[in-house]
């Protein structure tokens, strides 16, 4: 086996990465056609209200209601949800932080259970060992295009009278079971930040699974101040307070062309990711992440944790020599898990108060979910692009078996079973 890069070996990467223009004349005609109009807010533009359209016919649902941004649809899906002061919702410890401030805004209480160790997702169990009198929903995180399991978090929300709310930001075109995520729970989220899988610079979408026009006409309000811009009407009686979440007809300009390259992204990402779960599957040290057999990943990165008991090396080593080989990459998602965070720690989410904290004994403290602090120590994350060339994917798989084999304490030389 030749030595590592970083000992003065050859590189495994020593090419460019393919990569491709993700914007181009579709999005400047469509941006085109939004500023004819003579006006860029959605109540009396078109375009918006096409992305809608457009996303409703490729995930087969009928109400859908655009943001300004994922947080965004988070926050709505929660307040369309009636999610309010002193109630708990259970989600994920690793996760953006998008997906806390909802709750927080809402006055709620972010109750975090533990994870899948290999999907790296909700564990039901742990999801219903944290319920409570308080318990009002449950927010469930699609981690890196990977679905949560969501039958039995299906059939726990419903035994206990909860709202689940799916975050879908890194999850477009993902399938559990044959569904598409986001329109299993009652409100599915998405983000399309210039970082996900189709962009409009900032901006979201929350799908109203009920199928009921009151249910949306609710979550539609909430995203505009609790006015009613429906049709040709507007009514300004609002009843309770809610936020300005509006997106603009340049945003939705935008986003009608990228819908309709999204089935081509998430199928080449697919092909990506599960060629390295492949390639990896019985790498010295490597423990892939799990896909179910029923399930399709769409790969918003990919991510792998190491046995350190089967490598001579530390977490941070490893990533230094891939990085040498070529391959970029960074430990973990997230530096910890979200409740070790200072606002948690000091339960402080408004500068100078421990409101909404003060109204319960819910706790933040380390080793409270130790499944996703393990994961967070031994993950390494690897960035993908639909862009990537089969050349970039082999020697993305060939530079991890390379230095997974160097270190590793049982062989040697186990690059040789993946075809050259």
């Amino acid at each position: 086996m030749e030595p590592l890069a970083l000992d003065g070996g050859p590189k495994t990467k020593s090419t460019p990465f393919a990569s491709g223009k993700r914007f181009g004349a579709e999005e400047a005609e469509q941006l085109l056609e939004a500023l004819e109009q003579n006006t860029l807010f959605y109540h009396f533009g078109q375009k918006v209200k096409q992305f809608l359209a457009d996303f409703n016919q490729l995930y087969g649902v009928k109400y859908s209601v655009a943001t300004s941004s994922g947080t965004a649809a988070l926050h709505v899906a929660l307040g369309a949800a009636g999610i309010s002061v002193g109630d708990e919702v259970i989600t994920s410890p690793i996760t953006d932080q998008g997906s806390l401030i909802g709750i927080l805004y809402q006055n709620a209480i972010p109750v975090f259970a533990d994870l899948e160790p290999h999907t790296y997702n909700l564990d039901p169990k742990s999801v219903e060992s944290r319920i409570t009198p308080r318990t009002k929903a449950i927010l469930v995180v699609h981690l890196a295009g990977n679905p949560c399991d969501m039958d039995p978090i299906m059939e726990i929300a419903e035994r206990y009278g909860l709202k689940v709310i799916e975050d879908c930001a890194q999850a477009y075109l993902t399938k559990y079971k044959g569904r598409l995520t986001g329109t299993i729970g009652d409100y599915g989220c998405f983000s399309t930040n210039d970082f996900k899988h189709i962009s409009t610079g900032d901006g979201g979408i929350v799908v109203v699974n009920s199928g009921n026009e009151a249910d949306y006409e609710t979550t539609h309000a909430f995203a505009d101040k609790n006015y009613r811009r429906l049709g040709t009407q507007l009514d300004r009686g609002t009843k309770y307070i809610a936020p300005n979440y509006r997106m603009t007809e340049l945003q939705g300009a935008v986003g009608i062309a990228q819908v309709r390259k999204l089935p081509w992204i998430c199928e080449r990402r697919k092909v990506i990711g599960d060629r390295l779960n492949q390639m990896l599957a019985t790498a010295p040290g490597i423990r892939i992440p799990e896909v179910r057999p029923d399930d399709e990943c769409t790969y918003w990165f990919y991510m792998f944790r190491l046995e350190l008991n089967e490598l001579s090396c530390t977490r941070e080593q490893f990533c230094m020599a891939l990085e040498a080989e070529g391959i970029p990459n960074r430990a973990g998602y997230i530096p910890q898990v979200c409740y070790m965070q200072p606002l948690f720690q000091n339960r402080q989410a408004y500068l100078g108060s421990s409101f909404p904290f003060d109204l319960t004994e819910t706790s933040y403290e380390q080793g409270l979910c130790p499944v996703a602090e393990s994961i967070l120590e031994t993950a390494v994350q690897i960035p993908i692009s639909e862009f990537y060339s089969d050349e970039d994917i082999r020697d993305i798989g060939m530079a991890v078996l390379k230095v997974a084999s160097a270190y590793s304490t049982q062989s040697k030389g186990r690059v040789s079973h993946v075809e050259e």
